[in-house]
This record gives C-alpha cells, structure tokens and sequence, in this order.
C-alpha cells in the first residue's frame, strides 16, 4: 500500500480553537482536517510534516523523541498558548529522511532540541488528536526556490511505500493583510484555479509549471512571499508521476483556499 502526498491549509495561527465572527469562519476547514488521515489507503505508521514557518540556511529535520511545542504565533488569547499535542518524534525517520536527501546530494542536518511549530501541531490536533503517529518535521531551505523544493520531494517520495504520509503544511493563499480585509479577493481565485490546472498535469509539466508560479495569474498578490506555497512543491515532488487532485475547497475571510493530494 502506497501513500500519496498531501498538501493541507494550516488556517491561520490557532484558528480552530478561538472563536471566531463568523462563527463559522474555519469550519469547513476545520473538518477536512479531522477527516483527511480516515481517507488515506492506511493509517499512517509515521509522518513527514513540512511547513511554511520553518526555514534554515540548511535542510534540518527534528531529531528529538519527544518534541515539545512552539507557539509561533503572537497577539492570540491565553488559553491558545497552552494547547498540548503529545506526538513522539522518530530519531530512525529522521535518518532514514536524512540518508535519502544526502544520496539526492541534498545537504541536510539533524536538530535534536527544536519542537514542532504550530504549522505541525495545529492542523494535526484536529487530524491526529491523540498524537499517537511518531511524526518528524523537515524545515524549508531559507531560499525558498521551487525547483530545490520539488527535489526534496522526490528524494523522500520512497517513504510513501514505507507507509510514511509526507505532508506539506501552507496555504495556497497567503496574503494576510488581504484576509483581515475578509473582502472577495479575486487574485486568490485566479491562482487557486491556475494551481487546479497545475496539479493535474503530468509530472514533467507540474514542474515546469510550478518553478514559474509568480507569473501565475494571481500569483504573486496570492503570495507576497512563498513561504507558504514551499510545502506545495515538496508535495507535488514527492507525487512523482502521480496526478494531483483537489481535495478541499473553500473561500475563508475572501479568499479561496485548496487542499491537494498526490497518489
């Protein structure tokens, strides 16, 4: 059983456990979350989780068996900064990630003190509230190219027949002054329907597509810096020759946000 590749929205900061007017602002993201491991071949022995709030000048993946927390997020109330998710980390995932990246000539180091930012903790307490899948993070190269990340992603596709999930954790949309204005954005639903139309190309014109995305239709007003977008392109790499597929959509604060899996 092979798993695919996934690219989930992560909200915006600990969204999923404020309240919110509307109160239903985060909903519906709220429940693809909760649902999204239920429909995967298996349930997951280990995940590979890359978000957009971890960058280094050099390839880094936790290597602490139990991780702690970051809440990387500023100006939210009390009790947010208290949330728990208690997933183990994996120090031989760690390896076997880092021993796949260095045969690809991908430079890489292991960290054996950080914690999972809340790009990890806080999309996986929906997915995976007991924090009972040993999960390892793997941070973005601080240049953010698309091409370096796709690589990525297809030096670690193997551990998709290991039963390991690799998850890519942004947004498709992720320009914040533009969602607190929770006005129609047009830009995010020009680039959600160009990303559409990406995924579901063969590999050789994903790639070609995806390392020019900033002249995207509404590429760059989607996104002031990519950050966001990088776990995509991990994603999209490790899906090899595998066609994308949307697998949530939604407009929040006015802007269209996508889910997207491989395999």
């Amino acid at each position: 059983m092979v798993q695919p590749s996934i690219f989930i929205p992560h909200g915006g900061g600990p969204c999923f456990f404020m309240d919110w007017d509307p109160p239903n602002t985060w909903n519906s993201m709220a429940n693809f979350l909760r649902g999204f491991i239920n429909n995967l071949p298996q349930r997951p022995d280990r995940m590979v989780v890359v978000s957009a709030h971890w960058e280094c000048p050099k390839v880094t993946l936790t290597a602490s068996e139990f991780p702690g927390l970051i809440f990387d997020y500023y100006g939210f109330p009390e009790h947010t900064y208290q949330l728990s998710w208690p997933a183990p980390g994996s120090l031989d995932l760690a390896q076997r990630v880092s021993k796949l990246l260095t045969n690809a000539n991908i430079p890489c180091q292991l960290d054996r003190d950080r914690g999972f930012d809340h790009g990890v903790f806080i999309p996986l307490m929906l997915a995976v509230p007991e924090g009972n899948i040993p999960t390892v993070q793997l941070s973005l190269h601080d240049l953010l190219d698309p091409g370096f990340h796709i690589r990525i992603g297809e030096a670690l596709s193997p551990l998709r027949e290991e039963n390991v999930l690799i998850i890519g954790s942004g947004m498709s949309f992720h320009d914040v002054s533009a969602l607190m204005g929770r006005s129609q954005n047009d830009a995010s639903k020009l680039f959600d329907d160009w990303l559409l139309s990406v995924v579901r190309q063969p590999r050789s014109a994903r790639t070609s597509s995806l390392m020019e995305w900033q002249q995207a239709p509404g590429g760059k007003l989607s996104h002031p810096t990519a950050e966001h977008l990088a776990p995509l392109f991990v994603a999209a790499g490790a899906g090899l020759d595998d066609l994308g597929l949307q697998t949530y959509a939604d407009q929040v604060m006015g802007a269209n946000l996508s889910a997207f899996q491989f395999g």
